[in-house]
């Protein structure tokens, strides 16, 4: 696996909250082109990722502005921000090279997890499309790599009829239903979720997760509760859960000779990262001692 900034690209990870993430999306007014409205995403995933998830800074790309030191037996988190790196990480699939936005890499084993995160502002008449590339996007990367833990992660803006928006780029309806085409592709992707084990379909996720996210006035970035539903397979609430559960099934409770090096940290409460005044507000409890 090979790492490179995007062309162009010179913005360094930063410490996000969701809400900051989701707010940049639903406002964002460049080209998506740029990747820009997502790039956001990825520092709240990897942060999440070490914070609440335990896996080492170092061994994030991009890597988020955190460091580990050990004292006494015991991991404490610092903020880094000279150590936040914006590069994606390319990995050999079994039809081609792929970049992809969130990858973690143990020493040794080579990627263990992923993350895919994709985001539409409009012209939802192309979800087929979208669909066509994510399917082929998890079997490369499990051809590949059979055994890593991957998820996608996506994200679209809720544009209510009614807004200064194209009829094709409408989400909802006045009354807050989802339009067809979205219906469609939830369906879809609920298919695509729930991979088990190395033997299941490859064209599976692991986990996957769906977001609606508010563009109107004085609500841009929140999420739309009302779809996906509560009690859909792909409601963004239990994505990272998933994906920790799969992580520890495969290379912790499946491999007890590598847990030392697979087991995912615990961090001290006192942490001075986690102390920070300028720490976001988090969505998720950090993993940590207490």
């Amino acid at each position: 696996m090979t790492t490179r900034a995007p062309d162009g690209d010179s913005r360094a990870a930063q410490l996000l909250s969701r809400a900051a993430a989701f707010q940049h999306f639903a406002t964002f007014q460049g080209s998506t082109q740029s990747q820009q409205h997502i790039k956001p995403l990825h520092d709240y995933v990897t942060a999440r990722l070490v914070l609440e998830g335990g896996f080492a800074p170092d061994e994030l790309c991009p890597r988020p502005p955190l460091q580990v030191i050990r004292k006494r037996g015991t991991n404490h988190l610092v903020y880094a921000p000279d150590r936040a790196t914006n590069a994606e990480a390319t990995i050999l699939g079994g039809l081609k090279t792929k970049n992809v936005d969130v990858v973690v890499t143990k020493d040794g084993i080579g990627p263990v997890l992923a993350i895919s995160c994709k985001g539409m502002t409009g012209a939802f008449r192309n979800l087929t499309n979208r669909l066509e590339e994510t399917i082929g996007e998890s079997t490369n990367i499990h051809i590949g790599y059979p055994m890593l833990v991957f998820g996608y992660l996506f994200v679209a803006r809720a544009n209510w009829a009614g807004e200064d928006v194209a009829p094709t780029d409408i989400a909802l309806t006045a009354s807050g239903q989802p339009v067809a085409a979205l219906v469609r592709f939830h369906a879809a992707l609920t298919e695509m979720t729930g991979r088990l084990g190395v033997r299941n379909d490859m064209s599976r996720y692991e986990a996957v997760g769906m977001a609606l996210i508010d563009t109107r006035d004085g609500r841009a970035g929140e999420l739309v509760e009302a779809f996906p539903p509560a009690d859909s397979r792909i409601n963004v609430a239990s994505f990272f859960d998933t994906l920790y559960r799969r992580y520890d099934e495969r290379y912790v409770v499946g491999a007890p000779q590598l847990e030392s090096r697979t087991r995912r940290a615990v961090w001290a409460a006192n942490s001075p990262a986690l102390l920070l005044d300028t720490l976001p507000p988090l969505d998720y409890t950090p993993r940590t001692d207490a």
